[in-house]
């Protein structure tokens, strides 16, 4: 027994061992994942005589890599070698492959928490299957590294030209007829270069990124009158080499345009639909001149990481930094090539099926300014489940403003109070939001009760701006509980209703709230007015009296109600019992405000119509306060809704009210 377990043991140290001796060549072949590389060595003379006796580096796509490319094979093993062994941390900015030519292979670190990530080109090292060294029966020394996608190097376009293996960018542009990428091309923009005498910029030494925009992008016809000496020098990055997937999104990097007198950045962005990822470009003029104007223009990346010697070449569908088109053409133009692959071709298509007149309205605007959700937020959003033409219109006009506003106008005017603008949807206003964290700034807007993120500021046309954001404006998400913990205006109310668990019952999605919820400006107020009271809701104690008041301003009821409601059914005074007293209520509205008298006080609603799933919140800037609520008294439990809460109202109301109601 003994015997046979040595035996077992002394097979399976041996295997190891030779496990360990495996030469590069050989831990290729057995491993499954390689197959498919495996068998493109194997069929390589010049491949298996490197193998055999030289030095060599090489990276190994796995299986799924090469089942993702539809390209040709055709000496693609050489663009995967290097003659010298190199381990990781020995591998420099570049290093050439085997390829006829020696085109390079571009090497990219990117700062990861634990530990960095490697890129070759657009391919990341998966390094804890790579930095495989072992020594060949020639005892030269050689390195596998595994990574996930295949390496592709520049190639002719057909059989018949002269094969073109390393060119520069400028080479690209002038012999791009004979190269192979696909059914692009890129004459407008080569022309404007040498009009501009401007090929010494894709001919220098270096490492460069280079965006080159396709003949398709140069409409409308007064176009490539635009681009000028600037507007090329917004196209390169100097000194930097970046691949799509390596390089960290909404970095912002200095181009040639960056100069004393202007300021333009480049940077990547993506955006997914769920099924399907599009990258796009992002030209940024931060401070521009009469010629060229401030703002974003964005670009769909059509065909990514094309490796030359100086660089690397990202063909765009339009140029960057040039603004010739009005928000309605920019979202016309979303469509790329009338494919639904656009960064808002899901928006166009509802405003174009379903808005009616709304874009004949923006065509008409001399400044607008357009809050556009993204492909992933309308199709979240379920709309054409949820709503008819005439509401779509309505949610639609939430996301317009009469007004031209950059991000660092909406921050500027954030910076003593909370900015706030009224939009085309009828007395509905939008609300603004600025998050400093660091060196970042992350702008959110409220509208009709949603919070939305902006993904992508400042795209700029010729009558405003286009800012994508990450959410429908007017589609509510979140329940009563949920919009009182997230909304940063809110935190006192919602402070106070975890005491006793009264938040927790406004998360009912069987009941329809009613809420006028005061904001932490109303709360400062109270604390002026009534600072003993005040002083002692925000004891656990007093927990009772909190939920007395709190209870005072909620109205439950069969539906919720806008302050237009409450307006209509209100010719005198709204009377709402609660469980401890009656609220009674004027209602009044100005020129752009709501505003209810309660105690002889006119309150100014703040933000009227704020939708939740389960109800509406209005919210007010005073408290309905008085300082004889808080007193020392016994603490009894009382629920939070009472059964006979209702809306009462005067006997000649009451047929409107059935009507409202139904």
């Amino acid at each position: 027994m003994w015997q046979w377990y040595g035996a077992v043991v002394l097979v399976l140290v041996l295997v190891t061992a030779t496990a360990r001796n495996q030469t590069v060549e050989q831990k290729i072949r057995d491993d499954p994942d390689l197959s498919e590389f495996y068998s493109l060595l194997e069929n390589s003379a010049v491949a298996n005589s490197t193998l055999q006796f030289r030095q060599v580096t090489l990276f190994a796509p796995t299986n799924l890599a090469f089942q993702k490319y539809t390209g040709s094979k055709e000496d693609l093993i050489l663009y995967h070698m290097t003659n010298l062994a190199k381990p990781l941390d020995k591998l420099e900015s570049k290093v050439l492959s085997e390829l006829e030519g020696n085109p390079p292979i571009w090497v990219t670190r990117v700062k990861g928490h634990h530990r960095d990530d490697i890129y070759v080109n657009n391919a990341r090292v998966l390094q804890d299957r790579s930095n495989y060294v072992q020594t060949n029966h020639h005892n030269k020394q050689q390195v596998l590294h595994v990574i996930d996608q295949v390496l592709v190097p520049m190639r002719s376009a057909n059989e018949d030209t002269p094969q073109i293996y390393n060119p520069d960018a400028f080479q690209f542009l002038n012999q791009s007829e004979n190269l192979d990428f696909e059914d692009h091309r890129v004459r407008s923009f080569r022309q404007r270069v040498n009009q501009n005498n401007k090929g010494n910029v894709f001919l220098a030494e270096g490492k460069h990124t280079f965006f080159i925009p396709v003949d398709e992008g140069f409409k409308p016809t007064p176009r490539p009158e635009k681009i000028d000496q600037k507007v090329i020098d917004g196209h390169v990055v100097p000194n930097h080499v970046l691949f799509t997937d390596a390089t960290p999104k909404d970095h912002d990097y200095e181009t040639l345009a960056f100069t004393d007198n202007m300021r333009v950045t480049i940077s990547f962005t993506t955006q997914t639909d769920g099924k399907k990822t599009s990258y796009y470009v992002k030209s940024n003029t931060k401070v521009g001149d009469p010629n060229h104007t401030e703002g974003v223009v964005l670009a769909e990346i059509v065909k990514a990481n094309i490796p030359v010697r100086n660089g690397v070449v990202h063909l765009i569908h339009r140029p960057l930094m040039v603004v010739d088109t009005t928000v309605k053409q920019f979202l016309e133009s979303t469509r790329i090539f009338d494919q639904e692959d656009g960064p808002l071709y899901r928006f166009y298509n509802k405003i174009r099926d379903e808005g009616g007149d709304f874009m004949q309205e923006i065509t008409k605007m001399k400044d607008v300014t357009l809050f556009a959700p993204s492909n992933m937020a309308w199709a979240a959003a379920n709309i054409d489940k949820l709503y008819n033409r005439e509401k779509l219109r309505d949610i639609l006009n939430l996301h317009l403003v009469r007004e031209r506003l950059s991000i660092e106008t909406i921050v500027e005017q954030n910076m003593n109070q909370i900015f706030q603008v009224p939009t085309a949807a009828e007395r509905k206003k939008l609300y603004f939001n600025v998050i400093n964290n660091g060196f970042n700034t992350t702008l959110t807007v409220e509208g009709g009760g949603v919070n939305a993120t902006v993904l992508q500021p400042n795209i700029a046309a010729t009558n405003g701006f286009v800012h994508i954001i990450d959410r429908v404006l007017g589609v509510p998400y979140t329940n009563v509980k949920e919009k009182l913990e997230s909304d940063p205006m809110l935190n006192n109310t919602f402070h106070l209703g975890q005491q006793d668990n009264f938040n927790e019952e406004l998360g009912d999605k069987t009941k329809r709230f009613t809420y006028f919820v005061p904001r932490d400006y109303a709360w400062k107020k109270a604390e002026i007015h009534f600072p003993s009271a005040h002083k002692k809701l925000f004891m656990k104690e007093y927990s009772y009296h909190v939920r007395q008041i709190l209870e005072r301003h909620l109205v439950v009821a069969e539906r919720a109600f806008t302050m237009a409601d409450l307006k209509q059914l209100a010719n005198d005074t709204i009377v709402l019992p609660t469980v401890r007293d009656h609220l009674k209520l004027r209602i009044k509205e100005s020129e752009k405000s709501y505003f209810v008298e309660w105690q002889g006080e006119w309150i100014h609603v703040f933000r009227p119509d704020v939708e939740c799933t389960n109800g509406i919140i209005h919210v007010i800037d005073s408290v309905f306060l008085k300082e004889s609520d808080v007193r020392v008294t016994s603490n009894p439990s009382v629920p939070l809704i009472a059964p006979h809460l209702t809306i009462v109202l005067s006997v000649a109301m009451l047929f409107s009210v059935k009507w409202l109601l139904l």
